[in-house]
């Protein structure tokens, strides 16, 4: 039986897949599966394209079930280098390589990550259990102990919890923007000023949710820059290191595009190759996760790591330097 919302003054104008994942409480995955398999209507119309506009008043059908079931949770998967800089009861703290994806997903089923962590870290078995409750269930089967992300093509430091307790601090503690990340990242062009705070919000493209852009009406995102050093050959390049004051998707890689200096390597969002260079490997920006400073979940102990550059952008960025002296 189909179960109908109204649409409220305060969603007006809301893409359809956030306003029905905030009025049925499901996840935006979920959402997409129930708008993809033509089960949500509007005005006795099946709509299909996620994106589509609600405006108030309207009256949003959903043909369930409401909660589907999830697909089963990932296996240990002993092939997946998993390098672990530090780790106790609680937490975790990896150095990602650049190519592997933190979790899994839609393409990515297999060798990601978190399938390299089980293996090392059988206990985490325990965070994918369906005793979890509701929401917190949805978000962790398939991704245990993850509590904030790395793109692909990115590498450096990442911390997982080990029980739900540390899981539940931490994401309090991003919440609260007491995490320090900092990134090492190589950009075209020429910045001028020493330093700088890019504030402006982001949300997903209406045509390509995949992709991020600054959006008035999204949601906020501050990143401070500090020029490292500025390059001319073989084309004018910065050396940065950001910090991130919020944690949204594509931040880094969306906050210095818009300002005109895109990522190197970063094809998606302008930071072509430069002539004259060896190329990094395709879907590799020159970003890498410096720095990362946190309370520990248990004793409160500030807690800081470090990650050298790894050797593919060492080598790019040698060959910068030696060509601009």
């Amino acid at each position: 039986m189909a179960e109908v919302w109204e649409v409220p003054g305060a969603l007006d104008g809301e893409r359809l897949d956030r306003a029905l994942a905030l009025l049925t409480g499901l996840s935006r995955r979920e959402v997409n599966h129930l708008v993809d398999g033509t089960k949500v209507t509007i005005a006795g119309r099946v709509v299909a394209s996620r994106s589509r506009k609600v405006r108030a008043g309207e009256q949003v059908s959903v043909d369930g079930p409401l909660s589907p079931a999830p697909p089963a949770a990932p296996v240990g998967d002993a092939g997946v280098a998993v390098v672990v800089v530090w780790n106790d009861a609680d937490v975790i703290v990896i150095d990602k390589p650049a190519g592997l994806v933190v979790h899994p997903g839609a393409g990515n089923q297999t060798g990601t990550l978190v399938h390299g962590l089980l293996a090392r870290f059988p206990d985490l078995v325990g965070l994918s259990e369906s005793g979890s409750a509701g929401a917190e269930f949805r978000d962790q089967h398939d991704r245990p102990g993850i509590v904030h992300r790395l793109d692909k093509g990115t590498s450096g430091l990442l911390m997982v919890a080990r029980t739900r307790a540390a899981r539940s601090a931490l994401v309090a503690q991003l919440s609260r923007h007491e995490v320090e990340r900092e990134y090492v990242t190589l950009v075209a062009g020429t910045l001028e000023a020493d330093g700088g705070l890019i504030d402006a919000p982001l949300g997903r493209a209406d045509r390509d949710p995949t992709r991020i852009r600054i959006d008035a009406g999204g949601r906020q995102a501050r990143t401070r820059y500090q020029v490292d050093g500025r390059y001319d050959q073989p084309a004018p390049t910065t050396l940065l290191r950001c910090r991130l004051e919020t944690g949204r998707t594509h931040q880094i890689r969306v906050h210095l595009a818009s300002i005109g200096h895109p990522v190197v390597g970063d094809e998606r969002y302008g930071g072509r190759a430069v002539s004259g260079w060896k190329p990094l490997p395709r879907g590799r920006p020159f970003l890498h996760a410096a720095a990362l400073t946190f309370d520990h979940p248990l004793s409160g102990e500030r807690l800081s790591f470090s990650s050298a550059l790894p050797g593919d952008l060492v080598e790019v960025l040698e060959q910068v330097r030696v060509q601009s002296r």
